[in-house]
């Protein structure tokens, strides 16, 4: 009697229910999934993979062909292993496999709802993918902005060779993170946006990269989504802790250009694109919401010309690094008339 009034029998009895639950789920499916290796009960077959998961479905095709089943927790899984049945995926059943899977971390603030990298397919996603489009990566655009990047890069190196000669060592990821946002800044909003010694510039620094550690943490959650409500490793509170940080910096600009534009001031940039976006009358987003803007601008509004300006960086940064021993004599290279990076594409 004592084993009955338990905690333990209750545990016993829910993972009884669930095992029959998906045992009678899939005896009373008319489809039946693609081949694949016999999975554990709840688990599946979490314990048919490793640490090197293209090694892994690499043994399981040659027993299962190039389409295979796994079933990862609670989360089914079709892993393509063919450049013919990936051609046929696409050109046969590229909507229903249009979206990406949202992770559980990425649903905090609704974040995977403005993001243009998250959101589903649908009218959303269409017109601000168009929009970014003809406002941001046209080739055109992306040159126009050359002399903003180089400005970019000559205050970044400035500050690096400011702080070397004080700290004789240097955080190099943290310049190139304040160089790429105060580029997204100038393009956007026609102004620096951080001061590297500000505090508010290193609130938002810390916030990114906990932002990304949480992110990148695996999460228990995305393959038992019935956990979702316990959250037990903690992941989806620290994300919105963190990415709330991030977003409440970036609408207080938001938040500026719209009293600014209330006042009459006029300009032309992305930001101002993305306030005054009408919908085309045909059913679908009449207005983007502050939040959606802010998310956009966030995070994708300056991806392709941060690409290129860090990759002209990194090379601006090495291209003396085999002939001279130390840092201060590349920045001195760099900043004393040697050829400076081509910023066209």
């Amino acid at each position: 009697m004592a084993l009955l009034d338990s905690p333990t029998w209750f545990i016993i009895s829910f993972l009884a229910a669930l095992i029959f639950m998906f045992k009678f789920k899939y005896s009373s499916s008319k489809l039946r999934p693609p081949p694949g290796p016999p999975g554990w009960p709840l688990v599946g077959n979490i314990f048919n993979l490793g640490t090197m998961l293209h090694q892994d479905f690499h043994k399981l095709q040659s027993k299962y062909g190039p389409i295979l089943w796994l079933k990862l927790g609670t989360v089914n899984t079709v892993v393509i292993q063919s450049a013919a049945t990936a051609a046929e995926l696409f050109k046969k059943h590229d909507l229903p496999f249009s979206d990406r899977r949202v992770f559980d971390s990425l649903t905090a603030c609704d974040y995977h709802k403005g993001s243009l990298a998250q959101a589903h397919y649908g009218k959303y996603w269409r017109r601000v993918r168009r929009l970014c489009s003809s406002e941001l990566t046209v080739h055109e655009r992306i040159n126009a902005s050359a002399p903003l990047r180089r400005i970019s890069i000559d205050k970044m190196i400035e500050w690096i060779k400011e702080d070397v000669s004080k700290f004789g060592e240097i955080q190099l990821n943290k310049y190139l993170f304040f160089m790429t946002h105060n580029l997204i800044g100038n393009i956007m909003l026609g102004r620096d946006v951080m001061d590297l010694h500000s505090e508010k510039g290193n609130q938002f620094f810390e916030a990114t990269n906990q932002f990304m550690k949480w992110n990148g943490t695996p999460n228990i959650v995305d393959v038992f989504g019935f956990l979702r409500w316990i959250d037990p490793q903690g992941i989806r509170r620290n994300t919105e802790k963190h990415l709330g940080i991030l977003l409440s910096l970036v609408a207080g600009f938001v938040k500026e250009r719209i009293e600014e534009r209330k006042l009459g001031k006029e300009s032309r940039d992305f930001l101002d694109a993305l306030l005054e976006f009408e919908g085309d009358g045909k059913g679908g987003i009449e207005k983007l919401s502050q939040k959606n803007v802010t998310i956009i601008i966030m995070v994708q509004g300056g991806y392709p010309l941060v690409r290129v300006t860090t990759k002209v960086a990194g090379l601006s940064l090495g291209s003396n690094l085999s002939e001279v021993g130390n840092l201060s004599g590349v920045f001195k290279r760099i900043s004393g008339g040697s050829k400076k990076g081509n910023m066209s594409m």
